[in-house]
């Protein structure tokens, strides 16, 4: 795998942390924006927080998505991933599995422990 410099990875984490719009929870990992805004959405925060790049855990680049405490539920279900939006370019920005999958019921609030968002320095 080739060097890729800090610059380089920070400069990818900059465009999630300026784009994002919404966090979605869902109920099944999303690989397309349709996925994670309809079909699996279970529920939405908007605007959440997001840190600067910083060192990864172990070798890289992160960025962490700051606690949540008023997520508001859309519908009932089980949310076992999350997916980061950006919903005037239409782009599913990021998306990964809960730490700690819950269940959810529509009209209730949800809320979420940090959690990073980490590229690995190539091997």
């Amino acid at each position: 795998m080739p060097y890729i410099d800090d610059l380089v990875l920070d400069a990818a984490l900059d465009f999630i942390d300026a784009s994002v719009e919404n966090l979605y929870i869902c109920s099944q990992e999303p690989v397309s924006y349709a996925e994670a805004q309809t079909t699996y959405k279970l529920g939405t925060k908007s605007a959440p927080g997001i840190t600067a790049p910083e060192d990864g855990d172990v070798t890289g680049r992160k960025v962490v998505i700051t606690a949540i405490t008023d997520g508001v539920v859309d519908a009932t279900g089980n949310a076992d991933s999350w997916a980061l939006c950006d919903n005037s370019e239409s782009l599913l920005l990021a998306a990964g599995p809960l730490d700690s999958p819950q269940d959810v019921t529509a009209a209730n609030t949800f809320t979420l422990e940090a959690f990073d968002i980490e590229f690995p320095e190539p091997a």
